[in-house]
């Protein structure tokens, strides 16, 4: 079983920065796969990048010009570092983990951007 815990969301204005943490605890073993994806209410669910454990990053879909994924292997945290900020990235950011065949899902931490 594996637990994932969010941080790092709020309030922040437009153009503004904001660095998201999500630490992953419990049986973590040696090869998985972390990813942020976003939810607005009543719109799908979007991917907004991956990485693996060892530091691969994947911006499919996503804005990597403003947009920084990253991981801290050693203490199971993934972070997103995000610039730029605009009203359209408010939304509920959730971490998510492949591990084992398994996959895991945050509760989720909320950004809102205000213009």
């Amino acid at each position: 079983q594996v637990q994932l815990v969010e941080s790092g969301g709020g309030s922040v204005q437009a153009g503004g920065s904001r660095r998201l943490s999500c630490t992953a605890s419990g049986s973590i073993f040696s090869f998985y796969i972390m990813a942020w994806y976003r939810q607005v209410p009543g719109r799908q669910r979007e991917r907004v990048a991956s990485i693996t454990v060892n530091g691969v990053p994947d911006y499919s879909g996503s804005d990597p010009g403003r947009f920084t994924i990253s991981i801290n292997s050693a203490k199971n945290t993934m972070f997103l570092q995000m610039s730029s900020l605009k009203p359209e990235d408010t939304a509920t950011y959730y971490c998510w983990m492949f591990i084992g065949g398994n996959t895991y899902e945050g509760q989720g931490t909320q950004l809102t951007v205000s213009s």
